[in-house]
């Protein structure tokens, strides 16, 4: 029983798109911190994901709102929520008259809608417990991106969303984050004709955005950084290759 009671009194943190990437990073980077993480993806089968007795896997697609809210709200009934990761996200790239109306739809429902209702869901806990809402935009938010309008612009809005809602909630302790990493060595990229340049240091890894989330809690109670942004030295991409005609696109 004592050990139960101290699971529950441990401070919680929820992270989305947790099965992968910058996700999966960030969430053992909070275990090692002491938190007890709850992390949301669509498939931990395949990933680096090490279930321990403060990492829970949730496998739930942050597209199904009721489930996702359904788990939240009872996470947040047994646990006291001291953090929310909005790091779920989907890239989708080319010529905008190209994309479908369910690929637009997919990158605003994944990268901007649902952060916005999570927020919702737990902000009166995050209030109590004067958290962090930490949200994973892009360097995309803050420059035109031809053959990645629609993403560029998802992106755009939840860094626009994390600096009004600091605004909004800061008088209660809140302290909403947005960092926004350049070319990062994950799987985002898998949609695109590009991805990133062999040069190691051409692209952040996963790592680099878990260590800035470590910094940005290691700020006194007082004080808040509310927009970092990470790049590479090196500013590189390169063409993936074509497999099927071994040229590159």
């Amino acid at each position: 029983m004592e050990c139960m009671n101290q699971h529950m009194n441990k401070k919680a943190a929820i992270v989305t798109g947790a099965s992968s990437g910058i996700g999966s990073a960030v969430s053992q980077k909070l275990c090692a911190l002491g938190y007890e993480v709850f992390g949301f993806g669509r498939d931990f089968g395949k990933t680096a994901w090490h279930e321990t007795d403060s990492m829970h896997a949730i496998v739930c697609d942050v597209l199904d709102t009721d489930k996702l809210c359904a788990h939240v709200r009872q996470i947040a009934v047994q646990h006291p929520v001291h953090i929310l990761v909005n790091n779920a996200g989907v890239g989708y790239y080319g010529l905008h008259e190209e994309l479908s109306p369910d690929k637009i739809k997919r990158l605003v429902r994944t990268n901007l809608e649902t952060p916005m209702i999570l927020t919702q869901q737990l902000l009166r806990h995050l209030k109590k417990n004067a958290g962090y809402v930490i949200s994973i935009s892009s360097v995309t938010a803050a420059q035109s991106n031809p053959h990645g309008c629609a993403y560029g612009a998802t992106k755009a809005g939840l860094a626009s969303f994390s600096r009004s809602l600091f605004d909004e909630a800061r008088k209660y302790g809140v302290k909403a984050v947005t960092i926004s990493p350049d070319m990062t060595q994950t799987n985002l990229y898998r949609n695109a004709d590009f991805r990133e340049g062999d040069d190691a240091a051409s692209y952040l890894l996963p790592d680099d955005v878990a260590d800035a989330v470590e910094w940005i809690l290691a700020q006194r109670d007082s004080v808040i950084v509310t927009d970092i942004t990470l790049k590479p030295q090196h500013h590189r991409i390169q063409r993936k290759v074509n497999k099927n005609c071994g040229h590159q696109l």
